[in-house]
């Protein structure tokens, strides 16, 4: 059967290199179809290449190798689907133990057969003290069952020799850092470089503004805690706080639709669709996967869709389809304890909504002093697009949304 090309699988037509980063398996292993053969770094995505078939695999490039797309990588031999073979000082087949067995000599002076060799060494049985019967005189694999007939019965003990599929190399460790080094150096990964130059175009081309609010999350609190159970019941996951955002931001969208737009060269573009775009960070950098039609997702849907691309994300499964299209953006980050932040827009989009940790603090309420959990909301905006009187009404109506999620139903 011929051997099978491992190439590096196209990704977008934007994407014509990439990054081989590292293999997950060994050369010369044994591959099942479908298991992940490598990691590509594009300036765009981070994916995984797969095997196409069952086989043993050949690599032909080394990891931090720069590649192109449809680069044969390396070759899968079909034919080769047993164990892979191992390493010099490894473990070996038991086939390959027993063709490694040196032919014994037979009172013909030919050498034994591979099968006579092997009952031979089962046996104990010497294939040099027996008169063959075969062709020549050679001794056949029945002189030495009928010899060990009659043989004392003797216990053979034979080391069994594993049958172990290669296992995949380990993640390489990171350079140690020599004894009382000031500084090390790293090249750039294409998605981190990429990313700086999309932060740095984002500021450079934007009239870019801040503007900030805060929300009590009392009600949002209340309602999960007072219906978790149920929700988890119903839709087996948990009922979180981008559920709440993302509903409260299509609400607002639809009230200032001015942010709900973009530059196009001299032309503005509005849009008149809610694909949401949330911001999760993975070991590679930052990712904004898009939830899509979010104005036609109840919470549970909204819920699974997020989980479901920050685990493609992280896991270096994300497609360059599912980033692309979203009309707003959603960074969160309170999760890793930021109290107060200005995001930098995701171009060409006009404006992202930056949420911050929740905290316990004093505020003043009809008259008296209550301490409440509050969160501060930011809002970074192009202001060649968006008015400061629309930036602040949006977060305003975020605002109001979350501390009366009644409004979602109602949709005021």
């Amino acid at each position: 059967m011929a051997s099978i090309d491992v190439k590096i699988p196209p990704l977008g037509e934007s994407i014509s290199t990439g990054i081989l980063s590292k293999w997950h398996v060994a050369d010369g292993a044994t591959v099942k179809k479908d298991q992940a053969l490598f990691e590509l770094e594009t300036d765009k995505i981070t994916s995984e290449g797969t095997a196409e078939a069952a086989g043993r695999i050949t690599l032909k490039v080394a990891p931090g190798t720069e590649v192109k797309i449809g680069q044969v990588v390396a070759t899968l031999d079909p034919a080769a689907t047993g164990a892979a073979p191992a390493p010099a000082s490894g473990p070996v087949t038991a086939d390959a133990a027993a063709k490694a067995v040196p032919a014994a000599p037979s009172t013909s002076g030919h050498p034994s057969s591979p099968a006579v060799r092997r009952v031979a060494e089962e046996t104990g049985i010497d294939p040099s003290t027996l008169t063959g019967s075969g062709k020549a005189g050679r001794v056949t694999k029945g002189d030495v069952l009928a010899a060990a007939e009659v043989a004392p019965k003797t216990e053979v003990k034979r080391e069994e020799k594993p049958v172990v599929a290669t296992p995949a190399p380990a993640p390489a460790p990171l350079a140690a850092v020599p004894a009382g080094a000031r500084q090390s150096r790293r090249k750039l990964t294409p998605l981190r470089k990429r990313i700086a130059e999309r932060l740095v175009q984002a500021q450079h081309e934007a009239a870019m503004l801040t503007t900030f609010n805060e929300v009590d999350m009392s009600a949002v609190m209340g309602l999960r805690a007072k219906y978790q159970d149920d929700f988890v019941k119903k839709n087996g996951l948990k009922l979180g706080f981008m559920s709440f955002f993302t509903k409260a931001v299509v609400n607002a969208l639809k009230e200032v639709p001015a942010i709900n737009a973009q530059f196009a060269g001299d032309e503005i573009i509005q849009n008149h669709y809610f694909d949401i775009g949330v911001a999760v960070s993975t070991e590679k950098g930052l990712m904004v996967p898009v939830i899509r039609n979010a104005d036609q997702l109840g919470m549970a849907d909204i819920e699974k869709a997020i989980g479901d691309a920050a685990k493609k994300a992280r896991d270096g499964k994300i497609t360059l389809a599912d980033l692309e299209g979203g009309v707003f953006t959603i960074t969160n980050g309170g999760i890793f304890g930021s109290m107060l932040s200005t995001p930098i827009l995701n171009a060409p989009q006009s404006a992202i909504l930056g949420l911050h940790a929740i905290t316990e603090r004093p505020v003043a309420l009809n008259g008296q002093v209550v301490i409440r959990p509050m969160m501060y909301l930011a809002l970074s905006y192009d202001h060649r697009l968006v008015d400061g009187k629309e930036a602040v009404t949006f977060l305003v109506k975020v605002k109001q949304a979350i501390e009366d999620p009644a409004r979602l139903l109602l949709a005021i």
